[in-house]
This record gives C-alpha cells, structure tokens and sequence, in this order.
C-alpha cells in the first residue's frame, strides 16, 4: 500500500448559504482544493462525495456525476458517499483507499450539505433518519432527544452538573472567533451558557450545533506527486479507520461507551504505530456536548467518566493539553453534517500547515480526527501528520 498525501484543501464560509446552489458550494470548495496544490490544470481520476441529506432536503442525490459534471471532470468515476453525519470521513476514507491502493494517482473528496433552504421540521424529520426508523424515530424520538438521553445518563452516572459541560462550548466559540469561515464567530460566557434555552433537556441551545450550508474538500495523492508540488506542504495521512456499533441506543453493549469511537480509534492507532500520548490535537465531533466529552474517553485521553474533568483540569484550549475544536468545531464553526468530515480535514491540515493564524496550535506535528454518524453508531478516525 502506498502512502498517502493531502496536496490540497479548500473550503466555503459555513452559514445559510442563500445564494448558492447545493452543486455550486460544491465545486467552489473542490476548485480551491485544486487552486491549493499550485496546480491549477491538476485533475483527479475520481471524485467521492459525502453527503446525507440532498436526496431528502435538495430532491438531488446522484451527486458524484452532478458534481464531477459541473467541476469540469466529466468522465472520472465519481460516487456519493452516505453514513449519516460521518459522511465526510466515509468519502475520506474511501479516497484514501482508493489512492493507497494505486487505483488512482489523484483523488478529490468534498463533502456538502445544504440545510438552511428547508423547514426546520423537514430537517429535524431528516437528521432522525441516522437513527432507527423502527425502534426510535417511529415512537416519536428526535435526533436531539436520543443524545439528551446519552447526556442525561452521563450527568448521572458520573455525577458531573450540567454547568461542567460549557467548557466545550466557551471553547469552540472562542476558537471561531479568528475563523472567517466559522458560522458562529462571537465568543460566549459560562452564564450565557448557563440561561441557555432548552431543547430537550439537559441539552440546551449552547450543547448543541446549528443548521447550516456548506463544503469542504481535499486532493490526495501518492509521495510521488505530493513531493514533486512546489509550495506544497504535504500532510500524510498516517490513518484512516472506521468502525460501527448498532443503531438503537437500547441495543448497546454500554450506553456510554461510545464503542465505534473506542474500535476505531485503537484501529487507527495501530495503523499509525501511535499512542494517544502523540496527538498533538484532535478535531472532536462536538455535535453535541456530551459528544465532546465521550470522545476523549473513547479516544484514550482521559478515564472513562472524567472527560469532562480532564477538559477542566488538563486543558482543551489552543495551549491546553489537548486542543479540540481549534478552528470552532461542529458547535460554532457548524455542523453541515455530510461535510463536517471534510471539515474536520480542513481544519487539522491547517494547524499541521502552520496557517491557522491567531489558532495555531504551537508545534503541532501529529493530530486526530473524529467524525460521528448517527449517536455512535458509525465512527471514522483519521490520523495525520506533517514531517
């Protein structure tokens, strides 16, 4: 297997995008990606497409040849990538398999969604559908309730008060603040977070993130080209690993284990031959609150019931022990759930890049992604690094 290089990134501001068509944010954040590599004629063999709502919110699916279309690759494989909010890091992951394996030389992935044209009951409608249509969505429960449910057992279990959980959120808006591509770039107080409304308790406004539009996307490619890029700085992917659990939270071995996290951390450690110790940052999937916390403890940072503790005491900020969220996260960067995957790409190549500006996080050289689909039910990690 080959290894694999990210040349390229590019991304557009997230919010509600009016003015711009689902195809069209597509194809501006693919055309940057290109622009990125410093060759501007660069065109990818395939094309993979994270996505998880436009069939439902847009009536478009069949995204790969819509998008390969309009960005002037017409005639390249292209395909749509689906698994709920883990999307982005499906079509990550396949575009990493397909470049290591040497299918092809130069791979574009891009991960889209446009939320904000649709009602919010016809999003809340769409969002239920990463749960179980069956046994969940069936009896009357939202997306939000079933994460309240994991959150409420939490505060429980482990005795944390809900106040404990804003540290996650004053976090990820005072990183937004310096992101002009963050929805969200105000930063908040531990009361505004306290007198926060209510959603479906204990989440309140501040635990969870916003509906919004959005793309983001990356080119890969073997060394061989990576090195050949001039002004390139090449980040290896050092790991790309998935792994599921079920769908139903009533189905769950341990409701707060977050197990695909745990799996598909362990797995993309033993692929990069590294530890949680060299993390240097780790872009959550801070969807919710109580997401940001199960992921430290699933990821090997902290015991299990003390993420919350170990944010407070070890340091979650820019300068902290683990810096997450650095460019605003799911929370105030936003959460266009198809392309948050891509996102999270985006946003560690920019940190191992040394171009995050006012948010570099100081000598970082090896960081973690993790994108989430449904309540935990599929997990992606990535692993990478700058040398």
């Amino acid at each position: 297997m080959r290894e694999v290089y990210i040349i390229g990134i590019g991304q557009t501001p997230i919010g509600e995008q009016w003015e711009l068509s689902l195809r069209q944010m597509a194809v501006r954040a693919l055309k940057a990606a290109v622009a990125d590599t410093g060759a501007p004629d660069l065109q990818p063999q395939a094309l993979y497409v994270g996505n998880m709502l436009a069939a439902r919110l847009n009536d478009q699916a069949h995204l790969g040849a819509l998008v390969a279309d309009y960005a002037g690759w017409r005639g390249i494989e292209a395909a749509t990538v689906e698994a709920a909010c883990a999307s982005g890091g499906a079509a990550m992951m396949a575009g990493v398999r397909a470049v290591a394996s040497g299918l092809a030389d130069v791979v574009a992935v891009c991960g889209v969604e446009k939320m904000t044209e649709a009602t919010s009951s016809e999003v809340t409608t769409g969002l239920a559908t990463a749960a179980d249509a069956d046994y969940e969505v069936a009896h009357g429960v939202t997306f939000v309730a079933l994460n309240a449910l994991v959150m409420q057992r939490y505060m429980y279990e482990y005795e944390v008060p809900h106040d404990n959980f804003g540290i996650f959120s004053l976090n990820a808006h005072q990183n937004a603040v310096n992101n002009p591509n963050a929805m969200f770039r105000s930063p908040i107080t531990l009361d505004t977070y306290r007198n926060a409304p209510m959603i479906a308790p204990p989440i309140n406004l501040y635990d969870s993130s916003p509906i919004c539009d959005g793309a983001a996307a990356v080119i890969l490619a073997p060394l061989e080209i990576a090195r050949d890029l001039p002004g390139v700085i090449p980040v290896r992917v050092r790991a790309s690993a998935s792994a599921t659990d079920s769908l139903n939270l009533d189905d769950r071995h341990d409701l707060l284990a977050l197990s695909a996290a745990r799996l598909s951390a362990r797995r993309a450690y033993d692929q990069a031959g590294l530890s949680p110790a060299d993390i240097d940052l780790f872009e959550v999937h801070d969807a919710f609150s109580i997401m940001a916390a199960l992921s430290l403890e699933a990821g090997g940072f902290a015991p299990r019931g003390e993420g919350v503790r170990f944010a407070h005491e070890q340091g979650i900020g820019l300068d902290g022990r683990l810096p997450i969220s650095t460019m605003g996260g799911l929370k105030a960067r936003g959460h266009p759930v198809g392309a948050t995957g891509v996102y999270e790409i985006v946003d560690l190549v920019t940190q191992l890049r040394g171009q995050a500006g006012k948010n570099q996080v100081a000598n970082a050289t090896i960081g973690m992604t993790q994108n989430i689909g449904g309540t935990g039910a599929t997990v992606v990690t990535h692993i990478l690094s700058v040398e």
